[in-house]
């Protein structure tokens, strides 16, 4: 999807009030995504902008989601609007962004989070997460873990007096940020999966990343680790073991003496 959505915040009340860059997105735009096509109208004629209108309310929203995302996959963009303030929020728009494509925060436990990333790595769009400061170490050598040297870019109070924004893989931005302490608000956007290349790193296994965490977590004790990776993948154990032994993770004997 090259296309962008862009999210636009408009006037509680004065029109004057809409700053030039939300005006400029607006103007821009292949197709205005709104609320209400009649307030979205006076809005555009105050500022003479000629853009088409989609209503994309709460009423419409699942319906109205794979025309707008027509036009964001040929390439076009498309700005999201309410009648006054922030889509998404409290107005209709969740639907849409969510679609276009923001995963939100990843789990707080490290196991649950490298789980969700393995999920995510043969995603095909862009996708977009959030991460809290005290964590964003420990998710960028996760994401390296799982995606390798995929392309990265890190955002620190995007719009801000302060914005940082970072490139490169997973493991080049742990490395420039060092073991500093990081502040404010962190967005991460994550190239999407290519298809013809090789398999993202670990992916092509998920049997087996699940168990060589769960045999970690259990200190070596094969049996713990065995009840951990059971509920983990939701498979029988006697399958799951079963499986193991083919995929050569754990031994003839050890087989043999769990039966």
């Amino acid at each position: 999807m090259s296309g962008t959505l862009h999210v636009v915040a408009t006037p509680l009340g004065n029109l004057e009030d809409l700053s030039p860059r939300a005006r400029s997105v607006i103007a821009t735009a292949r197709l205005v995504a709104c609320e209400d096509t009649r307030r979205t109208a006076k809005l555009l004629a105050r500022f003479a902008i000629d853009v088409p209108m989609l209503a994309v309310h709460k009423f419409s929203e699942f319906e109205r989601l794979e025309p707008v995302l027509a036009v964001l996959r040929r390439g076009e963009d498309v700005a999201l609007v309410s009648d006054g303030g922030t889509p998404a929020i409290s107005d209709p728009g969740a639907l849409l962004v969510a679609a276009a494509h923001f995963e939100g925060f990843l789990p707080h436990r490290a196991g649950e989070r490298r789980r969700r990333l393995r999920e995510l790595a043969t995603e095909t769009r862009t996708w977009v997460i959030y991460e809290a400061p005290h964590r964003l170490l420990a998710a960028l050598d996760d994401l390296d873990e799982v995606i390798g040297s995929r392309t990265v870019v890190l955002g620190r109070e995007l719009t801000k007096m302060h914005e940082t924004i970072l490139r490169g893989t997973p493991a080049e931005l742990r490395a420039a940020l060092g073991e500093d302490d990081v502040r404010g608000e962190i967005v991460i956007a994550i190239a999407g999966h290519d298809p013809s290349a090789a398999p993202p790193l670990d992916t092509d296994d998920p049997i087996g990343v699940v168990w060589r965490e769960a045999l970690s977590a259990a200190g070596g004790d094969a049996r713990e680790a065995l009840k951990r990776a059971s509920k983990a993948t939701g498979l029988k154990r006697p399958d799951l073991w079963r499986r193991l032994g083919e995929r050569g993770l754990v031994s003839r004997a050890a087989r043999t003496d769990r039966r």
